[in-house]
């Protein structure tokens, strides 16, 4: 690593306001956001968990998209919740590094986890008859290790890549916590030429994912279109909808952040689409999940409403 890298201990983050008055309605508002997805996911998390009737592949992979989910953005608003309240906004250099792989870390993962969640729609609805076949416990351990293992595999190879570069130009990202393209920024023009080919096959892992997702959604449009009656039809989309939701909003702001053109770049669009595809999508996952899925819905509720009702016989029971 380079003196001018090795010379920097902390960086400095964007801020999402100036005044304090504004500092602390970002506080707030991050706060409720931040309790909401914490209470969603760790409600689907604890109901799948207890509910046997649960237990089945499509709900052993939206339990992991609920871990996902609270870890990533557990990563990036805390902090910058306590910048809010602190300032400069600043966060030491094995803070960033941390910060960075933990986000990629999760991120991907969760990507791949909804390529595999597509997977799984696509053996329920096409091949009904070999669904437990082709998804039996064995394999849907499998396939999450696998998810997990390929995200910490790219978290591992990015972080290292974006920060064995040196960095000539400052140490304020232009972002509200440590994400790559805005510290590749601060490298040197030469040394960020090495990080194409992760660049390149970063690109080909998210279109490749991409291109899977699409295809299986193509099959299973194919094969509800045969089906006769319109209840079954019905049926079969209503439990594809809440995981094209979410497929939709992960992979549309990605993209957009990512791919939009640098003429219409700015701060503060940069600042929003982030905290579109970072913050927003773990707090409204669950809501749309449960949404649509009533079995989840009953579920929820009888555990919600068991846990209130023996509180009430706990706290009427004489001493």
């Amino acid at each position: 690593m380079s003196n001018s890298s090795s010379s920097i201990s902390q960086f400095l983050l964007l801020p999402f306001a100036d005044t304090r008055e504004l500092q602390l309605l970002h506080f707030c508002l991050f706060l409720g956001i931040y309790l909401a997805a914490l209470l969603g996911n760790g409600l689907i998390i604890i109901t799948i968990a207890c509910d046997h009737r649960l237990h089945k592949p499509m709900y052993f992979f939206l339990l992991n998209l609920s871990v996902t989910d609270i870890g990533c953005i557990s990563t990036t608003v805390p902090k910058s919740m306590a910048n809010s309240l602190w300032n400069p906004s600043a966060i030491s250099y094995t803070g960033c590094v941390a910060q960075l792989f933990f986000f990629v870390f999760l991120i991907i993962t969760e990507y791949f986890v909804l390529t595999v969640m597509a997977y799984d729609r696509y053996a329920a609805i096409c091949h009904p008859l070999h669904y437990g076949t082709l998804l039996g416990s064995r394999a849907c351990v499998h396939m999450a290790a696998a998810a997990w293992a390929s995200g910490f595999l790219n978290a591992v190879l990015h972080t290292a890549n974006t920060f064995s570069l040196p960095l000539c130009h400052g140490n304020a990202v232009d972002q509200f916590f440590c994400e790559i393209p805005q510290v590749l920024k601060l490298s040197c023009l030469v040394s960020y030429l090495r990080v194409t080919g992760v660049i390149v096959v970063g690109a080909c892992l998210f279109f490749g994912c991409f291109v899977f997702i699409v295809v299986s959604y193509v099959q299973i449009f194919r094969a509800v279109l045969r089906i006769p009656s319109q209840q079954g039809r019905h049926k079969a989309f209503s439990t594809c909808l809440p995981h094209l939701a979410m497929v939709s909003l992960f992979v549309s702001t990605g993209i957009f952040t990512y791919l939009k053109p640098p003429s219409i770049s700015s701060l503060l669009l940069d600042l929003e689409l982030a905290f579109l595809y970072s913050v927003f999508p773990p707090a409204v996952n669950p809501l749309i999940y449960s949404m649509r899925n009533h079995e989840l819905k009953d579920a929820m509720w009888k555990l919600i409403t068991g846990c209130l009702s023996s509180n009430k016989l706990h706290i009427s029971k004489p001493i």
